[in-house]
């Protein structure tokens, strides 16, 4: 039975918590696009994807999730462990030594949910690619789905990529791009400004819709619910999901400067009551 919008709610909730405490175990992360996911990656784990329920690296049968800005790995990490691919108690070793748990998604320590290693950033559509290719190969009808910051597109592999799924029909993908303005330097129009993404997604040759509402849960599984509607078609799909960076967080949102910053205690413990506990802490 799928979560009730409270439960998902609820689970957001928890997702920011561990968030918040694994960044600043370790002083080290980036905490404000991952409080600005959240929601879009409780959604899809929770209710989007049709997931098998044990892990492997083939993903056939199954929709599977490529995270391109592998730099937001704590919201990943998060959201894996409550979704039972790994006990919730190893988030306490984020970015140890050794630990599988990595600022940036590895695949060599064999973390169950994560497929490719990421961080680099502009790669991941075109492994998303891919796998959606090897899906059609072998007659899986199943979606491949993957995740990039706005600021990433300003990287040159994301437009040969969305170039070539267009040209071969790659219709079983949809990538979602987290457009919330801002990068580490500063906004996204400052740094180096993209313009319309819709207009350009579009002139690629992409099925192009937007999600105004990106933090909000219900807009998220009406809007992907609707891309998955579009998939099939003969075109690749790309979502727009408009999201705040550090959401949850009253300190931490309109500002890019929380993208790569932990709090200290004292903002922890402001942080963290914003947010009070629900379904338990590690």
């Amino acid at each position: 039975m799928k979560p009730n919008t409270q439960q998902l709610n609820d689970f957001a909730t928890q997702v920011r918590r561990d968030i918040l405490r694994m960044v600043h175990a370790v002083n080290s992360g980036h905490p404000g696009g991952s409080l600005g996911c959240t929601e879009f990656f409780v959604a899809l784990y929770q209710v989007l994807m049709d997931r098998k329920e044990d892990f492997d690296m083939d993903g056939k049968e199954e929709d599977i999730f490529f995270l391109s800005n592998g730099h937001i790995s704590p919201v990943f990490y998060s959201v894996l462990a409550r979704s039972r691919y790994f006990p919730v108690s190893e988030l306490a070793t984020f970015r140890l030594i050794n630990s599988r748990l990595q600022g940036h998604p590895t695949t060599h320590e064999g973390l169950p949910g994560i497929r490719v290693a990421s961080g680099s950033l502009g790669q991941g559509m075109s492994v998303a690619i891919g796998a959606a290719l090897t899906k059609k190969l072998n007659n899986d009808s199943h979606l491949v789905y993957s995740l990039h910051g706005d600021g990433e597109l300003q990287e040159g592999q994301n437009w040969e990529a969305m170039m070539y799924a267009s040209a071969y029909k790659v219709d079983n993908y949809i990538a979602t791009i987290d457009v919330n303005g801002k990068q580490i330097d500063g906004s996204t129009d400052e740094v180096l400004n993209m313009g319309d993404l819709k207009a350009k997604f579009t002139a690629f040759g992409w099925d192009v819709l937007e999600i105004k509402e990106g933090n909000n849960i219900e807009a998220i599984i009406s809007g992907m619910t609707e891309a998955k509607a579009k998939t099939g078609k003969g075109k690749p799909v790309c979502v727009l999901l408009y999201t705040e960076m550090g959401n949850g967080v009253d300190f931490m949102m309109y500002t890019h400067a929380w993208h790569g910053k932990a709090p200290n205690d004292e903002q922890l413990e402001k942080a963290l009551a914003q947010n009070p506990v629900t379904l338990g802490d590690y």
